[in-house]
């Protein structure tokens, strides 16, 4: 058969692909100190305040060697691990604004300061003032960051520390994750590096650490994380992670007892680390993807639902996957559009959107989080 010489349709198919956007969850940037040696120092030392990308513990150590270098080793060496680790010398050993300020610069979700315990000192008369670089990390990362920049800070309480009260002022934030250990290894790389490694809907607890950390005893464990029934009500929380070997875990290894944020004892805010990380990831996902409709949707019918449908296509994934349990998304504007008769108010509404180019969504998302406690009943009759 001849072909026919007119054709009414043309389709030419050609290969385009497509990759959602996809906020990296495994980043670490730790800031500190690094001591070049006094003889023979490496001539690529790392210089103060440049950011730098380290993938192999014994380059940390060499060109950083120091408690950077040791806290760059330490995150590196966790299972599952951070995907990638970032450095900054600090100048001097109090130039925290300065490191901060570059390391805002990297894409990270997890920032520490090295070799750094949280404590609490109260001058005579005076307020207690928290250690100075915890106290900076803490105002970092709930500070306004560029859009996919929001991170977490990770820090450490002094060895065998178990007081919740070190927590006072701007350190009580969700944006914050303290653990409390008996360990001489620089914990808060560890547990960021531990953090780092898991996909942000999963919970931290029970996450192994690869740390050497004696236990807490009973009255440590209820002065950390408060006391709990022993047949309802589920985790209480203060705000203070904690390492423990537990004896139902085959084998021996360090884990994490809590998946707090520094908020967990406030109400209303998240408690929970997993829970920060969610929302962070899913709010990149929708920013990612409705940045290509702006400049193109128009508020209309037929604009607003290609907007509903692309808010669609990132959150339906993400309950298939079970991250999420449901979500319901509202554009008000829509509604009144799909009104066959509105009244004077309404319309004006909908005159002042499209004057203003701006239209309001409202995205609501059930995240159910994973089990932290179960009781059980056992009865024998």
């Amino acid at each position: 058969m001849s072909e026919s010489p007119v054709r009414y349709v043309r389709v030419k198919t050609e290969g385009v692909p497509f990759a959602p956007a996809v906020r990296a969850y495994g980043n670490v940037g730790i800031i500190g100190i690094a001591n070049p040696p006094t003889t023979n120092p490496p001539l690529d030392f790392l210089a103060p305040n440049v950011p730098t990308l380290f993938t192999d513990v014994n380059e940390a150590r060499r060109i950083a060697a120091g408690p950077l270098g040791e806290a760059i080793a330490t995150a590196l060496i966790q299972e599952p691990g951070p995907s990638e680790v970032w450095g900054v010398r600090m100048a001097q050993a109090n130039t925290y604004d300065d490191a901060l300020a570059k390391m805002g610069t990297v894409n990270v979700q997890l920032v520490l300061f090295a070799g750094t315990a949280l404590s609490l000192t109260t001058p005579t008369g005076g307020q207690p003032t928290p250690t100075p670089a915890i106290a900076k990390l803490a105002e970092h990362v709930v500070a306004p960051v560029a859009d996919g920049m929001e991170r977490i800070g990770v820090a450490m309480l002094a060895k065998g520390a178990a007081d919740p009260a070190v927590l006072v002022g701007s350190l009580v934030t969700e944006r914050m994750v303290y653990v409390a250990h008996k360990s001489d290894d620089d914990v808060a790389a560890a547990v960021a590096g531990t953090i780092a490694g898991y996909e942000p809907h999963v919970s931290l607890l029970l996450k192994r650490v690869k740390v050497k950390s004696d236990p807490f005893s009973a009255a440590e464990l209820i002065k950390l994380n408060g006391s709990e029934s022993a047949d309802t009500g589920g985790p209480q929380g203060k705000g203070v992670n904690w390492l423990v070997d537990p004896p139902l875990i085959p084998g021996s290894g360090v884990h994490l007892g809590e998946g707090y944020t520094g908020s967990a004892g406030s109400p209303g805010t998240k408690k929970y680390i997993d829970m920060v990380r969610t929302v962070d990831d899913i709010t990149f996902r929708l920013k990612a993807r409705l940045i290509g409709t702006i400049g193109n949707l128009r508020i209309s019918r037929s604009g607003l639902r290609g907007l509903v449908a692309e808010m669609e296509a990132v959150l339906e994934p993400l309950r298939r996957a079970e991250v999420i349990e449901e979500y319901e998304i509202v554009v008000p504007i829509l509604a009144l559009l799909d009104k066959p008769q509105r009244t004077p108010l309404e319309d004006r509404l909908v005159q002042d959107a499209q004057t203003d180019r701006a239209a309001e969504a409202m995205v609501r998302v059930d995240y159910a989080g994973a089990i932290h406690r179960i009781n059980i009943t056992l009865k024998f009759d």
